[in-house]
């Protein structure tokens, strides 16, 4: 007859143990398995198309680089010699508006931008009332025409300058104020202070 050898209490606890261990360790291999084949399914997906990279002022907009039409009226010896040293030290861009090249008085005129943001050298001093607002922006005193309509640009001229400049801002642009310090710089160290300014410039 076959003889049964008792279990002792000890090797159940051994055995149960053993089990246990195991069980945990299948427990913690199975998610870990499934994080490596998504991982894994992850690495070797396509790339996703890069984001395009959103406008700001230190990069350029798109834009036309067709010469902007533009008039040039004779100016006077002075004037002439004024207008060439300002064109000289206008800036590339302003703001995120590259310059363009303009039909006729490269000498007196520069365009940026589309549409685009001129500028006139030798402008004629427009007409306002003396108690109109003036704005002073880095040093430059400018008179500012809003257009009747939404359309229409704003048209600012300097006021206190030797030789008139005008900056015609589209309506496309807000806030046409914002547009004229980077042209400053060039404005202060090229075109002299007029003789006689205005007492909204500098009351």
């Amino acid at each position: 007859m076959e003889q049964l050898t008792p279990v002792r209490p000890e090797q159940e606890r051994k055995d149960r143990t053993t089990r246990s261990a195991a069980l945990w360790a299948t427990l913690v291999a199975l998610p870990v398995t499934v994080l490596v084949a998504i991982l894994g399914f992850v690495a070797l997906r396509p790339d996703a198309p890069a984001d395009e990279p959103s406008p700001s002022p230190t990069t350029p907009r798109a834009q036309s680089s067709a010469p902007v039409e533009m008039a040039a009226p004779p100016l006077a010896e002075r004037a002439t010699l004024v207008c060439r040293a300002l064109l000289a030290k206008l800036p590339a861009t302003v703001r995120d508006l590259t310059q363009r090249p303009v039909t006729a008085g490269a000498e007196q005129n520069a365009a940026y931008g589309d549409p685009a943001l001129t500028v006139a050298c030798g402008a004629t001093l427009p007409s306002y009332h003396p108690e109109e607002k003036l704005w002073v922006v880095n040093a430059v005193c400018w008179h500012a025409k809003e257009g009747k309509e939404n359309t229409d640009p704003t048209v600012l001229t300097t006021v206190d300058r030797e030789v008139p400049v005008q900056v015609t801002v589209p309506s496309a642009y807000e806030a046409p104020l914002q547009w004229i310090p980077s042209l400053s710089e060039a404005l202060v160290s090229s075109v002299p202070t007029a003789k006689d300014v205005p007492f909204g410039c500098t009351g």
